[in-house]
């Protein structure tokens, strides 16, 4: 599925020769042409793929503020253009405020995914790339650095639109090693943060298994479920959208007496309960398919249909059992003895 390009532009946040921070604005958008399709699209699957996502809305601020001009393109006071770049410098005001001395290309991008309308701003940085010509000569170009995309957020404005006061519509990249977004990529959005979707994925797959060690499964059919989930995961990732509580129930069989997931989750809220939707993050594939650990010189980790059959864990005398090592490791073994 490909998503409908509706604005695209770049402008850039850089030092200039007085070491201030200075904003160079594009004279216009982009016309909505096959590069700029694919780079957008490039966007929209790297920005699905972060993982540890914050959920929350924007608070009410003056007309100038982030609100105050999202408000003004969503009534046509403003062209996509010119919020764009009003946008633009209120993310250089809130960097200077903060003293942070950030430069990149400031990319905004609406677009349509799946009937849902989305506005995705982004500070990214580039990276040089070289490549070879014909003659076998060297020639550098810089590229926006994609992969390593850390300040983000991402609007739902059809979410946005029909339930605002819900405060669910803004989503942001967490942070990086050493800090938060929240710094100053928040404060220039006025954003709240009223869900750590690292946290709600965590206690979703706790639930996962609370349930299932309800119930009278042998590893099979408990790995099944498992497997289950974890389909349904990959499918939201790979459109975008958010876990449903009620939709991921549908794909766990119900238990003997009649209960299904939904209800158990209902009826077993921990201190942060869990929302009815959040977004997915791809970390949780991992723990739903393998058990892993570290410690003490020792990392294991091994596919969970694999417990109860070629491993095996003894509590009384805490020793794990594994019954057939594999070949590179044994040879490994083998060799240490002689």
């Amino acid at each position: 599925m490909s998503a409908v390009i509706q604005d695209f532009v770049v402008h850039q946040l850089r030092i200039n020769a007085d070491q201030e921070l200075v904003l160079v604005p594009r004279n216009a958008c982009f016309e909505v042409s096959a590069q700029i399709e694919e780079l957008a699209q490039q966007l929209h699957h790297t920005y699905n793929s972060k993982p540890g996502k914050g959920l929350g809305g924007l608070l009410e601020e003056e007309e100038a503020g982030f609100a105050g001009q999202l408000s003004a393109l969503s009534s046509n006071e403003l062209t996509f253009h010119a919020f764009s770049i009003n946008t633009a410098g209120l993310l250089r005001q809130k960097l200077m405020e903060f003293a942070t001395l950030e430069t990149g290309f400031v990319v905004f991008c609406r677009y349509q995914f799946l009937a849902t309308d989305y506005l995705l701003i982004a500070l990214i940085n580039t990276r040089q790339h070289v490549e070879i010509n014909q003659e076998l000569e060297l020639n550098y170009s810089d590229h926006l650095d994609l992969a390593k995309m850390q300040l983000a957020a991402r609007i739902d404005l059809t979410e946005m639109q029909v339930n605002k006061d819900k405060q669910r519509y803004v989503s942001f990249i967490k942070g990086r090693a050493g800090r938060k977004v929240s710094d100053f990529f928040l404060s220039f959005l006025g954003c709240e943060e009223l869900v750590d979707s690292k946290v709600q994925n965590k206690q979703l797959v706790s639930q996962v298994d609370q349930y299932l060690a309800t119930e009278q499964l042998d590893a099979e059919e408990k790995q099944q479920s498992r497997q289950a989930v974890s389909e349904y995961y990959k499918e939201k990732l790979e459109q975008g959208e958010h876990i449903s509580l009620p939709e991921l129930s549908e794909r766990i069989p119900a238990s003997t007496e009649g209960q299904d997931f939904y209800s158990f989750v209902q009826q077993h809220q921990q201190e942060q309960p869990l929302e009815q939707d959040f977004p997915a993050d791809r970390g949780v594939l991992k723990g739903l398919s393998k058990f892993s650990g570290q410690g003490g010189g020792l990392s294991i980790n091994f596919d969970r249909k694999l417990y109860g059959d070629r491993v095996q864990y003894d509590v009384a005398s805490d020793t794990l059992i594994i019954k057939g090592i594999p070949p590179n490791l044994k040879d490994q073994l083998l060799k240490s003895e002689k």
